[in-house]
């Protein structure tokens, strides 16, 4: 169950009251994910007793992006490496409005979004199962926004996410330490992606030490070329 404190945590945070179905979809949120956990390992048990703190609150950080940049109605976000449905779930729930497409190439963890999909009827979540380097042509250049929780280096998330970001939109990924390393080098990846750091927005994670994290934020300037995503892994096995 979401408790009270945590409810007056995402108030505090998003700076508006929670409606009683945001809370209520929450709370099935919760209770489905750790159901499902129980037989399926989406996130490590040790996880699963900061589930509020690691994954729910520090998704809906995105919000302090979306409102500075006035990203709302209508906007379209893919999220790569969605898992277990982070930070797709949370921000589906909140922002009703915006279109969110999780991506993930595990069919379990698929699964489960649609499982959630469909218990919680977020008619706005619109879960993909393929790999980045495989998702439609038709999403180039299309999505407002594109973000990331996925645990991968800035130059290879770059890679994976810039092409299907639309011009002048955004890609954003959650980071904690070890942030400045990696945008020293992604530096080539940036200039080959025609993209730009334009942000970097800070946060902290309640009750929980030595957890400063923060959004960089990647403005895409220029359409990407054609043979970006390069396919088979090559981004992993040779990063730009």
């Amino acid at each position: 169950m979401i408790e009270k404190e945590q409810i007056e945590l995402i108030e505090k945070l998003t700076g508006n009251k929670l409606t009683k179905l945001a809370e209520q979809q929450l709370n099935d949120f919760t209770q489905i994910f750790k159901i499902y956990n129980s037989h399926t390992n989406l996130v490590s048990k040790n996880d699963e007793k900061n589930l509020f703190e690691k994954h729910i609150y520090d998704s809906l950080n995105l919000c302090l992006f979306l409102e500075k940049y006035n990203i709302k109605t209508n906007a379209k976000i893919l999220d790569i490496g969605t898992g277990g449905g982070f930070p797709s779930i949370p921000l589906s729930i909140l922002y009703p409005d915006i279109q969110i497409y999780p991506l993930d190439s595990i069919a379990k963890k698929i699964g489960f979004v649609e499982l959630v999909q469909k218990e919680l009827r977020l008619d706005n979540l619109h879960p993909i199962c393929k790999r980045a380097e495989e998702i439609d042509d038709n999403y180039r250049d299309y999505f407002d926004v594109v973000t990331s929780r996925a645990v991968a280096s800035l130059n290879i998330l770059l890679e994976y996410s810039v092409p299907y970001v639309k011009v002048n939109g955004y890609f954003v990924a959650f980071k904690s330490k070890g942030a400045d390393e990696e945008l020293v080098l992604a530096q080539n990846a940036l200039s080959v992606l025609k993209c730009k750091t334009v942000d970097r927005i800070q946060y902290n994670l309640p009750s929980l030490e030595m957890y400063n994290r923060e959004l960089v934020v990647i403005e895409k300037q220029e359409s990407t070329s054609r043979i970006y995503p390069r396919k088979s892994g090559q981004a992993k096995k040779n990063p730009l």
